[in-house]
């Protein structure tokens, strides 16, 4: 019994979590207009692996709840895509980056075995955006336009589902590279 509730309650804040991750994103990019620090090849490869997730689930018909906040993450992704194109006045290719989504997710979805298969690389995919963002963080060694907020949320969502090892691993390794480089910043320019 008070397993069961413990499970229940963990599962019910990574949800509540996950349907606020990318708000500190959202709000410190707005606050600054100033994508700096921010991958967007990672954010790419993010929202791509969640793609790829959410439409493995629908086309294997699983309920809603056990993928529900996958679609909330691609919303919250999609604003803080929009928003890196407006900001960095690449607006225009927004378009063609949802045309790629939208067509992709269909392409996914003509024969089981495509889809089976995408699924496969979604690990790959995801610890690929966390590389992409290390790089990213290593190569501009500013971390102001970053939120340690998302980052950390994003730890805790991983950590409570355990098998979710490399990705806790990587997103806590962005998380202190964010921090290091927040702390340290100004010395290092």
């Amino acid at each position: 019994m008070a397993r069961e509730w413990l499970l229940d309650s963990l599962n019910l804040s990574t949800l509540l979590a996950c349907t606020v991750l990318k708000l500190p994103q959202i709000a410190l990019l707005t606050r600054t207009k100033s994508p700096k620090g921010i991958s967007v090849r990672g954010l790419i490869l993010e929202l791509s692996g969640y793609i790829v997730f959410t439409t493995y689930e629908m086309y294997h018909e699983y309920p809603f709840a056990t993928y529900l906040e996958y679609p909330i993450l691609i919303a919250q992704d999609t604003v803080l895509f929009l928003l890196i194109l407006h900001y960095n006045g690449n607006l225009r290719q927004s378009l063609i980056y949802s045309l790629i989504f939208v067509g992709g997710s269909q392409l996914l979805m003509l024969k089981s075995w495509i889809i089976d298969s995408a699924m496969s690389l979604c690990t790959f995919i995801s610890a690929s955006s966390r590389f992409a963002q290390l790089q990213c963080l290593w190569q501009t060694k500013d971390a102001g336009q970053v939120s340690a907020l998302t980052w950390a949320m994003s730890t805790y969502t991983c950590m409570v589902l355990l098998r979710f090892v490399v990705m806790t691993t990587l997103n806590g390794w962005v998380l202190a590279t964010v921090v290091f480089y927040k702390q340290n910043g100004q010395k290092l320019k």
